[in-house]
């Protein structure tokens, strides 16, 4: 079993000495058990995914933690909502002492609302993805273009050399179509798997719920409503457009990203890397893997995503913003493996348009960096190095 070192676990051990209560969220399978129990490794354990544990907890939820004293580690905490209460109390007798409870948690709708209400001011909150390529490169891991968008970052691929194939099979069979479907109250299961094929179809893509909405012959509202749940479940990244302050000139239609680039690539039907890069969808999936890459390495960092694109009513576009204060940070994605300074022309016009720009990058899929004026050309396997160059991460 190849241990892979987890970026966030520096945030996660500092937070843990600033509040009573450390809530680890994610998607499914994206190693936060494996996180928890590797940076607490004195903590109790308990797993609420076990049914009798299960019970027990819901039958006499002060008792459980009197049965299960702190410092605990509580596996799956949105098994049983109410039990944060009891983890209220419990840390309200011990004030000024952090780190007491570590929750791991499937972000659900129901979660995020249960623990704002019973664990306001004493929680601290981190978000963990699946593997980041500058996770892998750390580990010796090379990770080649067309190999990484079709097999994904999933911890079980390195852990346990588990076919990607296997495994986005039984994840959309057990997650997306069990956990997800039972959070939207399916009535029926077709339209819901049409809707998740559409998005993968189309990351990089505005999102136009029109056609989505005439092309699955579900309402506007009711797809609003499972976006919104693929967010929260963190299956999905929305990337806002950033059009503050100027006025009609630019979009505001946001797009939508898979946080795990395989599923979105399982979902199209690709099977392998020689199929995925005469994918009509492989510039957008590539698109995918490198704003995800971005979104991690600022979640990793413990800041805010505060991730964006640009596009003007002219179609001149930039596919991924950082905004760091008041200063805007440009990436221009690019799929090639070989760069062309034509790259460079989208960042020149919105550069001369915002004055707030401080930076320009254009990630490409090929190996070597190079500057072209002043914008930098970096490889897809670099962006979290140049990020953190930037002071963004």
């Amino acid at each position: 079993m190849k241990t892979i070192l987890r970026d966030i676990a520096q945030y996660a051990k500092k937070i843990a000495t600033q509040f009573p209560v450390v809530s680890i969220q994610g998607p499914r399978q994206s190693g936060k058990t494996t996180l928890a129990r590797t940076l607490f490794q004195n903590y109790g354990y308990v797993n609420l995914e076990h049914p009798d544990t299960r019970a027990e907890a819901e039958a006499d939820g002060a008792s459980f933690l009197r049965l299960h004293p702190a410092p605990l580690i509580i596996d799956e905490v949105q098994r049983i909502p109410s039990l944060l209460s009891r983890i209220q109390v419990a840390v309200d007798e011990h004030p000024g002492e952090n780190g007491q409870y570590i929750l791991t948690g499937s972000h659900q709708p129901a979660l995020q609302s249960s623990v704002g209400q019973s664990l306001a001011g004493r929680v601290g909150g981190l978000t963990l993805l699946p593997l980041s390529l500058a996770e892998l490169t750390a580990a010796g891991i090379r990770s080649e273009r067309e190999s990484r968008i079709v097999e994904g970052f999933m911890p079980r691929l390195f852990s346990e050399h588990q076919s990607s194939l296997e495994l986005y099979r039984n994840y959309a069979a057990t997650y997306l179509e069990k956990d997800v479907s039972q959070l939207t109250r399916l009535r029926e299961r077709r339209p819901f798997e049409t809707y998740i094929r559409l998005l993968a179809g189309r990351v990089g893509q505005l999102y136009n719920s029109a056609g989505i909405s005439d092309e699955t012959g579900v309402s506007a509202p009711t797809l609003r409503g499972w976006l919104s749940i693929l967010e929260a479940c963190h299956l999905v990244f929305v990337l806002p457009s950033y059009y503050r302050n100027f006025g009609k000139r630019f979009v505001k239609t946001p797009k939508v990203y898979f946080t795990e680039p395989g599923l979105a690539t399982w979902q199209l039907g690709i099977r392998d890397s020689r199929q995925v890069v005469r994918d009509p969808a492989f510039g957008g999936l590539f698109e995918n893997m490198v704003v995800v890459e971005a979104l991690k390495t600022r979640l990793n960092a413990g800041r805010t995503p505060d991730l964006y694109f640009i596009r003007d009513q002219h179609g001149t576009e930039i596919d991924l913003v950082v905004e760091d204060g008041r200063a805007l940070h440009l990436f221009e994605i690019k799929s090639s493996t070989s760069f062309s300074t034509d790259f460079t022309r989208n960042l020149d016009v919105v550069r001369r348009a915002i004055p707030e720009v401080a930076s320009a990058t254009v990630v490409y899929g090929g190996d070597s960096a190079a500057a072209v004026r002043d914008i930098e050309f970096v490889p897809f396997r670099d962006l979290a190095a140049r990020m953190r160059q930037l002071g963004l991460a």
